[in-house]
């Protein structure tokens, strides 16, 4: 571990790292894509969130994928349901452009919410939100491209426009303007398997003081330990890794997702080559035995059970 990193996570074992699904929404599902294309339907993502919470997840990010395409977030009523059975932080991102739009999403109930887009055409949304619902609610999402130059350029609309924005200097930005936290996604990780994009995460978290959540391209749990531990993470979005399992698991009607996206990887029950499928508590076990601090499965599930 670099000097810098050893600094950000001194005292490992003490950190509360923190596990985070991601779940990608298309219409009224949960999609998986590569490198934010060719989008397959996995099922409803109020079932993936209830079986995450149940599972030990530490918080939970829905990112509407089509929203800033369309200039609109259709999440509302998906999240209208998901808070009345999930007592974790709920993080809602996509199509937000304007503080209105953003009090929507939290009446609906979110505690936080994700913006990129209308964020670099008009970084001083950051600030206004901020000031107007605390910088602990406002996430500044960096979808990121490496340019053959070894720096990173940062896009918009999920992933399919250039900004000519360098991705680290966005990140200081973003904070000056008023961001309390990074979700940091590395496009071309994003769904291959292969694990997250350590120089990227690394260089976002040593030029910034605030929390970064490392996402795009884990597919084992040893990748959810290495980018906290080289990449300086302090919190990992995974999707992948666990989507797969729990959708070869899941009862499959052919009738809900007709009209909505590829379902054939659905129906075969098919995993992902790339991906060795795990749990919240497979990941979480392999952080605390390699002496990375994280709350244990158990204890969100008993709460579930209590709630319940």
């Amino acid at each position: 571990m670099a000097v810098a990193d050893r600094e950000r996570h001194e005292g490992a074992s003490t950190l509360n790292v923190r596990v985070i699904p991601r779940l990608d929404i298309k219409g009224p599902n949960l999609v998986k894509g590569i490198h934010f294309e060719g989008l397959r339907v996995l099922g409803r993502p109020e079932d993936f969130a209830r079986r995450y919470y149940e599972d030990g997840a530490d918080e939970l990010v829905y990112m509407d994928v089509v929203a800033s395409l369309y200039g609109r977030n259709s999440l509302l009523d998906i999240v209208e349901r998901t808070s009345k059975e999930v007592f974790i932080p709920l993080t809602v991102g996509g199509g937000l452009r304007s503080p209105d739009d953003i009090r929507r999403v939290l009446r609906a109930g979110a505690d936080k919410v994700a913006i990129n887009t209308a964020a670099i055409a008009r970084p001083e949304l950051i600030r206004e939100a901020s000031r107007a619902f605390g910088s602990s609610t406002i996430v500044v999402s960096i979808e990121a491209i490496r340019r053959p130059d070894g720096t990173y350029e940062a896009y918009v609309d999920y992933g399919r426009q250039s900004t000519d924005v360098d991705a680290i200097e966005w990140a200081k930005r973003a904070v000056d303007l008023g961001a309390g936290e990074l979700l940091v996604t590395s496009i071309e990780q994003d769904g291959t398997g292969r694990g997250l994009d350590l120089e990227l995460t690394r260089a976002i978290a040593a030029a910034v003081p605030i929390p970064v959540i490392a996402a795009g391209g884990a597919g084992r749990v040893a990748h959810v330990s290495d980018v906290i531990a080289r990449g300086a993470a302090d919190a990992v979005c995974v999707a992948s890794l666990l989507h797969y399992h729990y959708a070869r698991q899941a009862p499959f009607d052919a009738g809900n997702f007709q009209h909505e996206g590829n379902v054939e990887h659905l129906r075969r029950r098919a995993g992902f080559g790339n991906v060795e499928e795990a749990t919240l508590a497979d990941i979480k076990e392999h952080l605390l035995a390699q002496g990375i601090g994280c709350r244990r499965p158990e204890t969100q599930s008993l709460t579930a059970v209590a709630r319940a």
